[in-house]
């Protein structure tokens, strides 16, 4: 059934949301079935609406209605006699000024991330150097932050196309084990997980967990296993 609605809800980290339609209040819909651009919540849609077994309503084919106004507009203006030059009025946009652009403010906490990551170089360095840490654990911290960044960049990917998600628990646990780095990184340059705050305090414990463990451990080589 061919019906408009509105998005009323929209979780981009999982890739899917749910429609208020004329005939269903929570008609779900997944980012496979969009077409034109991407989701928002407020966002006027139209689409074709299916039952799913006892699931309830689901949205197929998604697009957003503003495609179709603005087509039909663009025709309209093209088509309509231009007005003569005495008629016309002076464009209040010549007198506007031109404001700046915002810019994107810094992430909470970036400061602070930064000299955590130098601090932490810093120490995984002279451990190592001092013969306090062993030697193969900078190579292996290398190695675990490039699994992470590359673990945000597949679980970034999977909500887009609606497959097979990483946990968060495993993204905590590569944080934990001293790949909190390439994490911190992956959230601002992806723009994954960034936004999501019960996800960013619990990884914030993980960053300061592993630093305090690889300080305590630098102090105490002894309590190495090896």
């Amino acid at each position: 059934m061919h019906t408009q609605g509105t998005i009323r809800r929209w979780d981009a980290d999982k890739g899917f949301g749910f429609i208020q339609g004329a005939t269903s209040s929570n008609v779900f819909f997944h980012i496979r079935d969009f077409r034109g651009g991407m989701p928002a919540e407020g966002m006027p849609v139209e689409y074709e609406e299916i039952q799913v077994g006892g699931k309830g309503p689901r949205a197929m084919a998604v697009r957003p209605v503003q495609t179709h106004a603005a087509v039909t507009a663009g025709t309209r203006s093209a088509t309509k006699s231009p007005e003569p030059p005495a008629a016309r009025r002076p464009s209040s946009t010549t007198h506007r000024r031109t404001r700046p652009q915002p810019q994107r403010d810094a992430p909470t906490g970036a400061s602070l991330a930064k000299v955590l990551m130098l601090g932490w170089l810093a120490l995984l360095a002279w451990g190592a150097w001092t013969q306090r840490l062993p030697l193969w654990l900078p190579g292996a911290m290398l190695g675990l932050n490039l699994l992470t960044f590359l673990s945000y960049k597949l679980d970034k990917s999977a909500a887009q196309r609606g497959s097979w998600r990483t946990s968060e628990k495993q993204l905590h646990l590569l944080a934990l084990l001293g790949g909190w780095p390439a994490a911190w990184w992956a959230q601002q340059t992806l723009r994954h997980k960034s936004s999501k705050e019960v996800f960013r305090r619990t990884y914030w414990g993980t960053m300061l967990l592993n630093c305090a463990a690889l300080g305590l451990l630098v102090l105490r080589p002894d309590l190495l296993p090896i």
